[in-house]
């Protein structure tokens, strides 16, 4: 064990672990009547119920503890900063910088990155209010309404969860469309429904070289250029990049490209021009509050003590289950059609950024790391895996989240949503004893056989665990701050496991191999050796398609 494990809160915590896993939250709440205000934080119209955890103050305030030993307020300072925390890339790491409404001086390398960062939004807001505005038109002079966005990973699935998450503000006349997988048919379903004299491509690639993303752009420049020739590509396509030789190559005038930077990786990247599709759809206003939103969970991490900094208190929740009830997973469900790829894009966030076996000090880790996050939208998956997380062997934590308000009030629609998010939650916790389901059995006239039957069957062990947040309606600000709160969420769990969160090379090595499988399929391979699974896999393939 490292150093982390046998510090003097470690020690606490596992010793608290063993003295509170038979305790159930049924007494906890039995003991405390206010338990539900107590443990619940509150930032601005945000609500943060964290009441239904396997906690108490003394496993709160060792976790306090752990965080304070594990340094994470010096290591909050230090990304707020810009020191170079991620260490393998030696990068600096600010995507908090990219929505710094106080416009206070950041520093990289000793100069301020806040004149480049304001210069490349006020490109985004004139550029997309242009192209909302209809000045700024295809080749025949039509106005683009279809807009495309083409990258993959961070330049994917941020943009394309917050563009359906503001789906309720996206300008009437425009339609967004993304395609991210290398598989053909990401392409052509979209090429199918769209028309090219009113079509806006926007490429996404820091290196203008991600295969995946380059093969889409060149298909779709191809459907492009076959109907209106080459000279039409740079009023249909866009490029966010740093690669200003390759972005020229492509044919687009670089007077439309859109830079990020180093101190930005992919999957924080959505506040940056990463963002364009997002502005062009539901205005650039409303991009801004997005910013905003984030901006004030920005302020709320790097200043609010522990015992009520929204970010830390779930992450530390997150350590006690992953790494003292050795639970390496949890479920995010939000209750809202319009959040239904938020945990997609947390998988990303969290996956990518904490699935590491490597310290910061170079040793391979000896405890848990990350854990797998899944998801999907309420009430839809009431009836599917819910099931496991109510009678299933398996504890799986959960979050779950609603707004107080839909934008879309239809009869009672939102009031059974609200029922149904807030019973599953109840149930979670307090499940049904086998005695409280003989009663309900008896009360339904079932005959004493029937009941000594199906009680053991209808009886729910509860003791489970759930945060609920509650957001006053899903508009840019709230999204915005919602989503800050997760990305520091995982960097304190990071901090906490002294891993980098903000490198990716796990993501490399199957891309690298199948540049060495390509050539099979192409008929040009030669002298390249793979396992005996992989070569039969190979020859089976081209058999078939020959």
């Amino acid at each position: 064990m490292f150093g982390r494990t046998k510090s003097k809160a470690w020690r606490k915590l596992e010793s608290l672990y063993k003295h509170s896993n038979d305790v159930h939250m049924r007494d906890l709440f039995a003991e405390d009547e206010a338990r539900g205000r107590h443990y619940t934080q509150q930032l601005e119209n945000m609500l943060v119920d964290y009441s239904k955890n396997r906690v108490d103050d003394k496993i709160m305030a060792a976790l306090f503890e752990l965080a304070r030993e594990r340094g994470v307020a010096e290591k909050i300072e230090a990304m707020f900063s810009g020191k170079k925390i991620n260490k393998t890339e030696n990068r600096a790491v600010l995507h908090i910088a990219l929505r710094n409404r106080s416009n206070k001086p950041i520093y990289v390398d000793g100069r301020d990155v806040m004149p480049q960062i304001n210069a490349t939004l006020e490109k985004i807001k004139d550029f997309s209010e242009s192209v909302r505005l209809g000045r700024f038109v295809g080749h025949t002079g039509k106005k683009l309404t279809n807009i495309v966005n083409i990258g993959i990973g961070g330049s994917d699935l941020g943009p394309y969860m917050v563009t359906e998450a503001l789906r309720h503000y996206w300008a009437k006349d425009i339609n967004c469309y993304f395609i991210s997988n290398i598989d053909g048919t990401s392409c052509a379903e979209v090429l199918n429904n769209i028309d090219p004299e009113t079509t806006l491509f926007i490429v996404a690639s820091k290196t203008f070289t991600t295969i995946e993303t380059l093969t889409n752009a060149r298909t779709c420049r191809k459907w492009l250029t076959d109907t209106l020739g080459e000279h039409a590509v740079a009023k249909h396509f866009v490029a966010l990049s740093t690669n200003k030789e390759e972005v020229e190559k492509f044919g687009i005038n670089p007077n439309n490209m859109f830079e990020f930077w180093d101190f930005v990786g992919g999957r924080y990247s959505m506040w940056s021009a990463i963002g364009l599709i997002i502005a062009i759809a539901v205005g650039y206003n409303n991009f801004e509050r997005m910013l905003e939103g984030a901006f004030a969970m920005d302020q709320h991490f790097a200043t609010a003590d522990f015992e009520h900094n929204i970010p830390v208190i779930l992450a530390l929740i997150g350590i006690w289950y992953n790494n003292f009830y050795n639970v390496h997973r949890y479920g995010v469900i939000p209750y809202d059609q319009y959040l239904q790829y938020l945990p997609a894009y947390l998988q990303q966030l969290d996956m990518e950024s904490n699935g590491k076996t490597v310290t910061l000090d170079n040793q391979f880790v000896d405890y848990a790391t990350g854990p797998v996050l899944f998801g999907g939208a309420g009430t839809n998956v009431q009836h599917s895996f819910f099931q496991l997380l109510h009678q299933g062997t398996e504890m799986v934590p959960v979050d779950f989240i609603i707004p107080a308000i839909s934008h879309n009030e239809i009869g009672n629609h939102h009031q059974i949503l609200l029922a149904n998010v807030l019973a599953q939650g109840e149930a979670l916790m307090s499940g049904k004893t086998e005695d409280e389901a003989a009663a309900e059995l008896e009360k339904a006239g079932k005959s004493k056989a029937e009941i000594a039957r199906l009680k053991k069957y209808k009886s729910f062990s509860g003791n489970r665990p759930s945060n609920t947040i509650i957001l006053r309606k899903v508009d840019p600000y709230s999204l915005g701050m919602l989503i800050a709160m997760y990305e520091h969420k995982v960097y304190v769990q990071g901090v906490i496991w002294n891993i980098n969160s903000f490198d990716q090379f796990g993501v490399e090595l199957g891309k690298k191999l199948a540049l060495n499988i390509l050539p099979e399929f192409e008929g040009d391979a030669f002298g390249v050796e793979h396992d005996s699974s992989t070569t039969n896999l190979i020859n089976y393939v081209k058999q078939i398609r020959k």
